[in-house]
C-alpha cells in the first residue's frame, strides 16, 4: 500500500522568520503560521480558535523566506510532517512536530514606494525550481 505525508496550509506568519545557519553552512528558516477555525456550539453561539504550526524551510527556500516574509504575511505552505526529538540542557527529552516546507506561495508581497509588488519576485517558490549555483 502506498502512503502519503503531505500538508497544505494557508495562514499568516505569527512572527518574523528565525534565520540560522547550521555548522555545515546550510541556511534554515523557522517560523510559525497561524490558521483560524470556527464552529457553532451546541447552544448556537459562534466559537473561534487559532492553531499555530511550526514550519522549517531549508537552503535557498529558507533564504527566500527570511528575505521576503515578515510577521502577518499570508502564505500557502506545501510540505510534509516531520517528527523529531531533542534533549534539553537539563536532560529532559522534548518532541517536536513541524512542517518541512517543499513549496511556499507568498500571498502577501512587500510593496515598493509606488504601491506595486517588487518586480523581481516570483509568486511561487518551489524548492525543486531553485538553482543553488
Amino acid at each position: 500500500m502506498r502512503t502519503l505525508n503531505r500538508v497544505e496550509l494557508i495562514g499568516n506568519l505569527a512572527a518574523d522568520p528565525d534565520m540560522r545557519e547550521t555548522l555545515t553552512g546550510k541556511k534554515v528558516a523557522n517560523f510559525a503560521i497561524a490558521t483560524n477555525r470556527g464552529w457553532k456550539s451546541p447552544q448556537g453561539s459562534e466559537k473561534h480558535a487559532t492553531d499555530y504550526h511550526r514550519v522549517v524551510a531549508w537552503n535557498k527556500l529558507g533564504e527566500i523566506c527570511g528575505e521576503h516574509l515578515k510577521k502577518g504575511s499570508s502564505v500557502l505552505v506545501d510540505g510534509a510532517l516531520r517528527n523529531r526529538s531533542y534533549e534539553t540542557k537539563e536532560g529532559d527529552k522534548r518532541y517536536v512536530t513541524e512542517i518541512q516546507a517543499n513549496n511556499i506561495n507568498i500571498l502577501t508581497w512587500k510593496k515598493t514606494k509606488n504601491g506595486q509588488p517588487e518586480a523581481d519576485m516570483k509568486p511561487i517558490v518551489n524548492e525543486e525550481e531553485i538553482d543553488d549555483d
